[in-house]
């Protein structure tokens, strides 16, 4: 990785854990991930942008294998999902070969713009619910 996107990536990942996560994490309709944390075992939620497509719940992980829900799902695919306030079991899947860029253009704008601006080594993630 580059050293722009290096900085990058430590500048968005030590705001997000310090200060957007805890703030968006305790609306109650924002969506949220919540994964095993690898080592911990504890539950980890993360905010995120998506979408619902049917059974699936569809996202991009703007540092892709970077990211640490990304590292913990590798870990135990089993995730809940809580959309519009609602938990859902589901099984998440790291899709390498889809397309992330084309993926956000189906995904809510206001998110797929900031994953753009940010991110780097982007990842595209479905979430089967209800597995």
């Amino acid at each position: 990785m580059s050293r722009p996107a290096d900085l990058r990536f430590r500048a968005t990942t030590a705001f997000q854990r310090r200060v957007g996560n805890p703030v968006l994490r305790r609306l109650p309709l924002q969506t949220v991930l919540e994964t095993t944390g690898r080592t911990s075992g504890l539950p980890r939620r993360t905010p995120v942008g998506g979408r619902r497509v049917g059974d699936s719940f569809w996202l991009v992980s703007e540092f892709g294998e970077r990211s640490q829900y990304v590292r913990n799902i590798k870990a135990d695919p089993r995730v809940r999902v809580r959309i519009r306030g609602r938990w859902h079991d589901g099984t998440a899947h790291l899709l390498p070969d889809d397309d992330p860029v084309a993926r956000l253009r189906s995904l809510p704008r206001l998110n797929s713009a900031g994953v753009r601006l940010l991110g780097t080594g982007l990842l595209t993630v479905r979430v089967d619910l209800g597995t």
